[in-house]
């Protein structure tokens, strides 16, 4: 008895950093919503000064969609009986707030531009891997959902000009 104990605690330990690697339910779910948040606030404080109509249409696009995951996340979580707590922007984020607030005019657009890319690039990392390793199968499901249209997300920044919708 005593060897195949050692055995399982072995093979638990070589297992470690992988599982380490997955997120929690909740982790993802806090991660999710930071992750909306940042795009809806960056997409409305855009929306307020923007001259530039592929920046308004992208904005526009960013609210309604991340609403759409917000709720998403927040049904996936109720299934999975997860208390989810009013989503919160990561220092990072707000950082990144603040200097969209500081820039003006096409200099605000730009950097909003290139906010979104890194912004949806981290998104896309975020819900790709929930999706494959995560432990709570109602917010796997939703994450898998919302990866193709992160995706369509980042076409579209990255020059693609084919609109959802």
């Amino acid at each position: 008895m005593p060897a195949k104990t050692s055995l399982t605690i072995a093979s638990l330990l070589m297992a470690l950093p992988v599982a380490a690697h997955a997120e929690t339910p909740a982790a993802y779910v806090a991660k999710a919503g930071a992750s909306d948040l940042y795009e809806k606030t960056s997409s409305s404080l855009v929306l307020r000064s923007t001259k530039d109509a592929k920046v308004r249409s992208f904005a526009t696009m960013m609210v309604r969609d991340h609403n759409k995951s917000t709720a998403m996340v927040k049904a996936a979580a109720a299934k999975a009986r997860l208390e989810a707590a009013a989503p919160r922007l990561t220092p990072d984020q707000r950082a990144m707030i603040a200097a969209l607030n500081k820039a003006t005019g096409a200099a605000r657009d730009s950097l909003y531009w290139e906010q979104q890319k890194a912004a949806h690039a981290e998104a896309l990392t975020l819900h790709q891997s929930y999706a494959s390793t995560g432990a709570a199968e109602p917010l796997k499901t939703a994450a898998a959902r919302i990866v193709p249209v992160v995706k369509q997300h980042i076409d579209i920044l990255n020059g693609g000009e084919h609109q959802h919708h």
